[in-house]
């Protein structure tokens, strides 16, 4: 008798609810578009991710395949899954009036963005070049159409049409790289892979396939917007709507980390040796330049594109160990980093002056004069973004830096922390205005309850993880080890 596949459904119950949620979330938006849709979409999409997210972590995390191999559910996808779902839903609550303020308030935009939770729940658990390829696709085609979703802007527009265009262009790199790997490979699947990139394998590595994977991994770092494919970064994060920019620097950064782990260690982990000093290449010039240009910024939006690129940088510190230790350490600083980026983007999204959204750093002078709640909330992200004691984002780069010293890396590890020194000048000098300067106009207060649940919630996150760090080690540590069966240390570590 020939097995049930109705199990083989289980550990797909996260993707299978968002589905059919979003599906009966797009009729209801349709039949309600002349009634309010987005409020009633938005505040269910919000419910459902959440719901998923709940799922996902409580599935049993024995590993195993799914849907012919081509994904793979275990203690790491549901760690990742976790954050990525939680992460879109508090990116949407984030958006809770901006929309309605900017007459971009329709059902589509929440839609779109549980769509590309989706994806990136999808990402998270690719075990195969097509499932990473289809996964990747599902996130970045909403995402694109978010971006250009404030129509009647130009620079939202131009910011869309810039993603799409160099987006696609990635998106052909990477499907070239996975046809060059299976041409020479003839297999698709992480695990066949890893058996045919291993020491012990008959031959070598075909030089094709090595061609392949470095356009693989050049399409991830567009993804990551890694140097030197971050040039979409600062002109996206200004042009898109504010609420989008705080979607495009939160999730899907954690995502595509995690996709990258799950590539780098699992088919290429025994060639280690190989692509450590390229991951740490992209790391240090990340580090360098996000530090560096952030310096001259005078829009916020741009700052914090900068300041993506160099905790990417920070967070690839960790992957560039190669080891189970520098993976532990890369998803805690992601998850610390989606705490920090979304509270940040709590804060910008509040500062609005008589109707109108502001954007210009200095307009926040003097705001713990007015409103001294959201400068003391704005002073604990950018201290911890700064990497300054005892905050979480203190412990999350002298972990990644631990990482690197015992892998042998101690020339990144210090090239990272100067360039972290160089990046804390631009967070301290928001400090300095927001406490020392003569303040300005007040902000009007801001009344969306959304809003303020995810600041309050992300700061007192990065506050708690001072007191009780434990449950996120616990879970890095149990997710980093379900890549241990197929990640092989370097020689000599």
């Amino acid at each position: 008798m020939p097995s049930s596949p109705l199990p083989d459904l289980v550990p797909l119950l996260p993707q299978l609810f968002l589905l059919a949620s979003g599906l009966v979330l797009l009729v209801v938006g349709a039949l309600r578009e002349r009634d309010g849709a987005s409020r009633v979409v938005a505040p269910l999409a919000v419910l459902t991710l959440l719901v998923a997210a709940a799922i996902a972590g409580v599935l049993d995390r024995t590993p195993r395949t799914l849907l012919g191999g081509h994904f793979r559910f275990d203690a790491m996808a549901a760690f990742l899954e976790v954050l990525v779902l939680v992460g879109a839903a508090a990116s949407i609550l984030l958006a809770d009036t901006y929309q309605e303020d900017e007459r971009i308030d329709r059902f589509e935009l929440p839609l779109l963005a549980l769509f590309a939770g989706l994806g990136m729940s999808l990402m998270v658990r690719a075990d195969s070049l097509l499932g990473l390829y289809m996964a990747l696709e599902l996130q970045s085609l909403p995402l694109y159409v978010m971006a250009a979703f404030q129509r009647d802007q130009l620079r939202s527009t131009e910011a869309g049409l810039k993603y799409f265009v160099l987006g696609a262009l990635a998106s052909g790199m990477l499907l070239y790289g996975c046809s060059l790997v299976y041409g020479f490979t003839g297999t698709l699947a992480f695990a066949t892979l890893a058996e045919g990139f291993g020491p012990g394998s008959a031959g070598g590595v075909p030089t094709g396939a090595v061609v392949g994977l470095v356009f693989v991994i050049a399409g991830l770092a567009f993804k990551l917007a890694a140097v030197p494919f971050h040039m979409w970064t600062p002109d996206v994060y200004e042009g898109a709507p504010t609420s989008v920019t705080a979607f495009l620097a939160a999730a899907p950064k954690v995502a595509a980390v995690g996709l990258t782990l799950r590539l780098l260690m699992g088919p290429m982990a025994d060639w280690a040796a190989q692509w450590q000093q390229v991951v740490a290449l992209v790391a240090l010039a990340s580090m360098l330049l996000g530090s560096l240009a952030g310096l001259v910024q005078s829009n916020i939006k741009r700052l914090m594109a900068y300041s993506g690129i160099a905790n990417i940088g920070f967070a690839l510190v960790g992957v560039a160990a190669g080891t189970r230790e520098g993976v532990e350490a890369a998803l805690v600083y992601m998850a610390i980093y989606l705490a920090m980026t979304l509270g940040t983007f709590g804060c910008i999204l509040a500062m609005r002056r008589q109707g109108t959204y502001v954007e210009r750093i200095e307009e926040l002078a003097g705001l713990s004069t007015r409103h001294p709640l959201m400068a003391a909330g704005l002073a604990i992200f950018m201290f911890s973004l700064a990497g300054i004691p005892p905050l979480a984002g203190f412990f999350g780069k002298y972990f990644v830096f631990l990482a690197a010293v015992r892998a042998e890396l101690t020339w990144l590890a210090v090239l990272g922390l100067l360039a972290s020194v160089v990046g804390a000048y631009y967070y301290l000098r928001i400090v300095k205005l927001v406490y020392f300067d003569p303040p300005g106009e007040p902000f009007d207060v801001p009344t969306a309850t959304g809003l303020r649940l995810v600041t309050a919630l992300s700061a007192i996150a990065i506050l708690g993880f001072v007191v009780l760090p434990g449950p996120l080690f616990e879970a890095a540590a149990g997710a980093a080890s379900s890549l241990a069966s197929s990640a092989v240390a370097v020689p000599g570590r």
